[in-house]
């Protein structure tokens, strides 16, 4: 090899080094927009800890409908909405963390934001949802219902949107499109826009409902009992969330100012701020 062939091959490599340490350093910063304004006491990701999982920095609200004593929907057999709910969400929140989101929940048990001796619960718990997800910097609310009808034969997922919101259309679509995939619905359903939903109207973030199932049809309500089927649903919710993110294409206005290491919530942590009434 000539010199000036030896010359050309070591501009390439140097070029080609800047290039991949101009797009590490990129990706770092990005994901440290995401969550730069998150306090202190809390986990430390390094920036190679950030780059090892795919959707660091990516914030995710998963509400668990209804639970204490608001049962839901109550299937044909007796299973009830918020049992299904809360089951979908943990497992959901697990799945999601190993992707590297953090994960803010609405609840992780059977209860509700509420007084014990509260006149309106229901609505007390609504703006208590509400509160944590407009405080958590959400990219994305996910809110897990079941569905119920008076026609026991009517199945299948579906998911709801506030028809005003163009990201939460697209949302809702990529949802439905990964539920109806994963679940192998014969007769798929598809997303429906809503304008009269507490949450999807108040909320000021992206938001969509997923109705997994109806458990008024009997067949349908033995699924969602059933811990395999479950899986399969929260596979389904967790490819819905990655593809919308994937298509999310921020650039940060500036650059904060952060140290060598970037904070993220607590696994598992529920934000809590005083918004019970």
């Amino acid at each position: 090899m000539d010199k000036k062939t030896m010359f050309k091959v070591a501009i390439i490599m140097i070029v080609a080094m800047t290039l991949a340490l101009l797009i590490r350093g990129i990706i770092v910063q990005y994901k440290r927009v995401q969550i730069a304004q998150n306090p202190a006491g809390e986990i430390p990701l390094t920036e190679t800890e950030l780059l090892e999982k795919p959707y660091s920095g990516y914030i995710v609200v998963i509400d668990a409908g209804h639970g204490g004593a608001d049962p839901g929907k109550v299937g044909a057999n007796g299973t009830l909405e918020k049992d299904i709910n809360l089951e979908i969400t943990l497992a959901l929140q697990e799945a999601l963390e190993e992707e590297g989101m953090t994960v803010v929940l609405t609840r992780h048990n059977d209860s509700g934001l509420y007084d014990e001796n509260s006149s309106n619960k229901k609505m007390q718990d609504m703006r208590g949802r509400l509160a944590i997800i407009e405080e958590s910097n959400a990219d994305l609310v996910v809110s897990i219902h079941q569905n119920s009808f008076g026609d026991s034969s009517v199945c299948g997922p579906q998911v709801f949107y506030h028809e005003t919101s163009e990201k939460g259309a697209e949302a809702a679509k990529l949802m439905q499109d990964a539920l109806n995939t994963e679940l192998e619905i014969a007769r798929p359903r598809v997303q429906k826009g809503n304008d009269n939903y507490y949450l999807l109207t108040k909320c000021s973030k992206v938001m969509i409902i997923a109705e997994c199932g109806f458990l008024s049809n009997p067949e349908e309500e033995a699924l969602l009992k059933d811990s395999d089927y479950r899986e399969r649903i929260v596979e389904a919710i967790k490819q819905g969330i990655c593809n919308y993110l994937d298509g999310i294409n921020v650039v940060p206005d500036e650059t904060p100012k952060t140290d060598e290491v970037v904070w993220i919530h607590k696994r598992g942590e529920m934000l809590q701020k005083e918004m019970i009434i």
